[in-house]
């Protein structure tokens, strides 16, 4: 099999990213019972392609987008220790690529990215009933910080 590159993502990659993010949020359904049920976009992948505080990255195999995931530079509560830090989200590899070490290529880049920023500190979000995806952040070095409960009321 021909290597897997990590790339930055232009605007030629949209029509596949839009639809990766489709995927994703079909995805993250079963382990979030408030999106809603219609088509659902979290975000444009173009602002993060167009924005100096962010990079997306999309992992290619032979010109063909096969994943991606972004950094985002984010102000820092002013409690916190750090005053940035950098965002990872729309972690997203193709199911038939799953189980190659792809996403630790992409989290291994994007922390570069964010290194070259002079930032240390990265944070991203988790359904932590997603369980595979769990433990691949775990082996990426993350650990769990905060969990977000909610209620439904009447």
């Amino acid at each position: 099999m021909d290597a897997i590159v990590t790339r930055k993502a232009t605007l030629n990659d949209l029509p596949v990213l839009n639809d990766f993010l489709r995927q994703l949020v079909n995805a993250e359904r079963p382990f979030d019972v408030t999106i809603k049920d219609d088509t659902v976009l979290y975000y444009d992948p173009r602002t993060f392609i167009e924005s100096d505080n962010a990079e997306l990255l999309v992992l290619d195999k032979d010109g063909t987008p096969v994943g991606c995931g972004y950094a985002d530079i984010r102000q820092a509560k002013s409690y916190l220790k750090h005053e940035e830090y950098a965002y990872l989200g729309f972690m997203y590899v193709m199911p038939e690529y799953r189980g190659m070490g792809l996403n630790q290529q992409l989290i291994a880049a994007l922390k570069q990215w964010t290194l070259s920023k002079g930032i240390r500190e990265v944070r991203l979000d988790v359904y932590e009933e997603n369980i595979s995806a769990v433990k691949a952040y775990e082996k990426a070095g993350f650990k769990k910080l905060l969990s977000t409960m909610r209620c439904e009321i009447e």
